[in-house]
């Protein structure tokens, strides 16, 4: 029987865990970046996109609370519906906390961060009727939408084109299309016969 041959294992190879220091950055603050933009610009943007950050993930994570609970005749589109704009929510997600930090400043993250700071009105635990979901769904919408507009033109008065470009090109536009896919939903039209006079 081969014996194993008992080898120096160098302390540069084991983890170094369970290390504890200060942050580096404290939230709130900016620190400079060279993108030929002013520090206050800088400051008031990547506050301005924290808001947006917040609420984003706050109907981001609505959309997959709706998606699990859905109910009822239309049980699979909107399943289907609400995962797509889950997707496309955590891509905003993404581009929102990315700028903040490219901007100097730090990015909120934290779901407990998140709901101390979102204006989105929190939903019950249990499950509701599709037409509550959605106009859950819509209200949200709405509150990034006026949020948008008004930090993107305040962008565009400071000059932070990149801020004002993510808000209109990316929130927005998104935003925008998936109130039109989710209010169609309510429209109270008739499914098997036309609601009016028929053609003479």
């Amino acid at each position: 029987m081969k014996t194993s041959v008992r080898t120096k294992v160098a302390r540069s190879a084991a983890p170094l865990t369970g290390q504890r220091a200060h942050e580096i950055q404290a939230f709130g603050t900016v620190v400079s970046m060279p993108i030929a933009l002013a520090d206050s610009t800088r400051r008031e943007s990547a506050e301005n996109l924290n808001q947006v950050l917040a609420d984003t993930i706050t109907l981001r994570d609505l959309y997959k609370k709706h998606h699990w609970q859905v109910s009822g005749a239309t049980f699979y589109q909107l399943h289907l519906l609400f995962d797509k704009h889950f997707g496309e929510q955590n891509e905003l997600v993404d581009l929102i906390a990315e700028r903040i930090m490219m901007l100097g400043g730090i990015s909120i993250a934290m779901s407990a961060d998140v709901a101390e700071m979102t204006l989105i009105p929190r939903p019950p635990k249990g499950r509701e009727e599709v037409p509550v979901q959605i106009s859950r769904l819509l209200h949200a919408h709405e509150i990034v939408l006026k949020e948008a507009h008004a930090m993107a033109r305040k962008a565009d008065e400071e000059g932070d084109d990149g801020t004002n470009d993510l808000l209109v090109s990316n929130v927005i536009r998104t935003n925008e299309m998936q109130v039109w896919f989710v209010a169609e939903h309510l429209v109270d039209g008739p499914l098997v016969h036309a609601d009016g006079e028929a053609a003479t």
